[in-house]
């Protein structure tokens, strides 16, 4: 175990916090975190990641990729992506896959921290379209757990993979459980 690893581990069970990981066989993989309530949830997972010695990639507003902070959030695994902008984003973000030795891209796919009726759909695009599993990470305050597992390869029907992960998700609180959003596609 390297340092950073050592000292992630220590302060997440001096905070108070367990962690469990069942590691997927793949190497590569989307990793869907949830749920997604707090600022803090960004804090917690990178500590978590640490601690459990995955370097993931992660998607983040580009307007925060400026100077001063932009070399941090970079050198944390951060990918600017700019919203306005986002064609071709699902195959830029599988093309990553392929050009990179054992890439693992994190993402919330609730989107945001305030409640809504839907997730984003993108990570499953994402990984439709690279042909690797996805991998479901959780900040579990109630538990005062971080982990992952329940990784899977997703299928053709859309409705199928969320009710999966519908059904991994269902005991896991965040910070402000009353903002989770509602683990479901858009409806039309």
């Amino acid at each position: 175990m390297n340092l950073i690893s050592r000292f992630s581990s220590w302060l997440l069970k001096t905070l108070g916090w367990t962690m469990h990981a069942d590691y997927p066989d793949a190497e590569k993989y989307v990793m869907i975190v949830a749920p997604h309530t707090s600022n803090w949830d960004f804090v917690l997972g990178i500590v978590a990641s640490r601690a459990l010695k995955l370097h993931a990639h992660f998607m983040g507003k580009h307007t925060v990729f400026v100077w001063p902070i932009g070399w941090f959030f970079r050198a944390l695994g951060g990918l600017p992506v700019d919203r306005r902008r986002a064609e071709n984003l699902i195959q830029q973000m599988a093309d990553l896959f392929t050009t990179s030795d054992r890439p693992i891209l994190a993402l919330a796919p609730e989107g945001t921290r305030t409640k809504k009726d839907h997730w984003k759909t993108g990570f499953y695009h994402i990984a439709r379209a690279a042909k690797v599993p996805i991998a479901m990470a959780y900040l579990d305050y109630g538990k005062r757990q971080v982990g992952f597992g329940g990784t899977f390869y997703p299928g053709d029907d859309i409705e199928e993979v969320f009710a999966r992960i519908r059904e991994f998700y269902k005991d896991r609180r965040g910070k402000f459980p009353e903002q989770e959003s509602l683990i479901q596609i858009r409806k039309e």
